[in-house]
């Protein structure tokens, strides 16, 4: 795996381990963690978008005539 990062990535990542008193493999381990989870939390929204869109009729024409 080859991973190219800029110079200002780099530098953000040396002071922010100094601040943080973190190995930049720690702040990165965690940056991604949570990128991860956003991304996959957009791709659970957007599939029950999608499911959503599957039904279309409403709530009223949904339950019509079912007798509970």
């Amino acid at each position: 795996m080859e991973i190219t990062i800029s110079q200002n990535r780099v530098e953000q990542l040396k002071l922010y381990s100094q601040l943080l008193n973190k190995d930049i493999s720690t702040i990165l381990d965690e940056a991604l963690e949570e990128y991860f989870f956003k991304i996959e939390k957009e791709i659970q929204e957007k599939n029950l978008e999608n499911e959503n869109m599957l039904t279309n009729l409403s709530y009223n024409e949904f339950w019509d005539g079912v007798d509970i």
